[in-house]
């Protein structure tokens, strides 16, 4: 089954365009590298009452939305082999980290 990395992180709508560069750029690579699928998007419907939301969840503040972003691997050591030549990039991100979540995740249903 495949893998996943996942990454919630509220960004300053002031920095969309910015971001946007950088991430089809930082796509491109990931795919270079092996990534099968790269996905970046954008809050739309994120104020859903009794869930505690992304907005919430990344404490998003006046002026910021949220990104949803996914890449998607083979195996674990796929993510592993391709990470490590991706984070060789000196790129400079227009976000904080700080508030950033992420995670690596195992596939248990694909349909």
């Amino acid at each position: 089954m495949a893998y996943v990395d996942g990454i919630v992180i509220p960004i300053p709508k002031k920095n969309l365009r910015k971001y946007r560069v950088i991430a089809r750029k930082a796509g491109k690579v990931w795919m270079e590298y092996g990534a099968l699928e790269y996905r970046e998007c954008i809050g739309d419907d994120l104020k859903v009452k009794g869930i505690t939301s992304f907005e919430r969840l990344t404490r998003v503040k006046k002026g910021e939305t949220v990104l949803f972003s996914w890449i998607l691997y083979r195996t674990k050591t796929h993510r592993n082999i391709v990470n490590a030549k991706v984070m060789m990039d000196p790129a400079k991100s227009p976000i904080d980290t700080r508030r950033m979540a992420y995670g690596g995740y195992r596939s248990i249903v694909e349909l």
